[in-house]
């Protein structure tokens, strides 16, 4: 489990660099064009477009970095009312749903880039579209590694104790 859990923290650095460029780079490039519309009666044709896509991608590693942490949205309304071991069983549940869940729309968002490069649309500067639209297939899937990772987690001290049992009754 230590080689998953620093392949995480691997590409946890990642995104917070990631998150630290793209978004000082969005907010530099949306000043620059209100800066240049306001004082030259001009902007740059490529800043929308980009600041647009630096929102996607800013806001899609954002959520990666919320799964990592703990901090997405969740619904904890019958954990409230049960014992640890019901909880550890309901967050067991939640983790392996959410694993599902990011997995398919990881693979929904592989067949949507892949669909759009065939189509050889263009967003700006001849740049495809699908080369900004990545970032959905490859979050989607960092978020369903870490479920998978959170699910085998809390999973693994069930199974020891269940282990230890079985053990125990064979003595």
């Amino acid at each position: 489990m230590d080689r998953w859990e620093r392949t995480d923290e691997i590409i946890d650095r990642i995104e917070q660099t990631l998150l630290v460029i793209l978004l000082s780079a969005m907010i530099l490039i949306a000043f620059l064009q209100i800066a240049l519309r306001n004082a030259l009666a001009t902007g740059l044709a490529w800043g929308d477009p980009l600041v647009r896509n630096l929102v996607l991608w800013v806001g899609f590693i954002g959520a990666a970095l919320a799964t990592r942490e703990g901090k997405h949205i969740h619904i904890d309304l019958l954990p409230r009312w049960l014992p640890s071991s019901g909880k550890t069983f309901i967050e067991i549940i939640n983790h392996l749903f959410s694993f599902f869940i990011c997995s398919l729309l990881c693979f929904a968002a592989l067949k949507f880039v892949k669909n759009e490069a065939q189509m050889g649309n263009v967003i700006f500067s001849r740049i495809p579209a699908w080369i900004p639209q990545i970032i959905l297939p490859v979050t989607f899937g960092v978020m369903a590694f870490r479920y998978g990772l959170r699910f085998l987690k809390n999973l693994s001290p069930i199974v020891k104790v269940n282990s230890i049992h079985n053990r125990e009754g064979e003595i």
